[in-house]
C-alpha cells in the first residue's frame, strides 16, 4: 500500500512519549502513529477501556481489601 506523509506539531513532551513507547514497541513512530489510528477507528481502544473498567468494578473489593492490609502491616510505616 503506498504510503503518505502526514504533519503535526506536538508538545515536546508528546514527541519523546511518542519516540518512547514505539521504540519500546520495536515500532517506527509512522507505524507506532498508524497503530493507534487503526485501534481507535476500529473500535479496538474504547473496548479495552470498557473491558478494564468493568474488570475493577468487579473486583474492585478485592483491590480494596488488598490496600487495606498493605496499610494495616506492621513495619509498613515509613521513617
Amino acid at each position: 500500500m503506498a504510503k503518505t506523509q502526514l504533519g503535526a506539531r506536538v508538545d515536546q513532551d508528546v514527541a519523546e512519549l511518542a519516540k518512547k513507547r514505539a521504540a519500546d514497541l520495536g515500532l517506527s513512530i509512522g507505524d507506532y502513529l498508524a497503530r493507534l489510528v487503526q485501534d481507535d477507528a476500529s473500535g479496538l481502544r474504547a473496548r479495552a477501556v470498557d473491558a478494564a473498567a468493568r474488570f475493577l468494578a468487579e473486583h474492585q473489593d478485592v483491590f480494596d481489601e488488598a490496600e487495606n492490609t498493605h496499610k494495616a502491616a506492621p513495619g509498613a510505616r515509613a521513617a
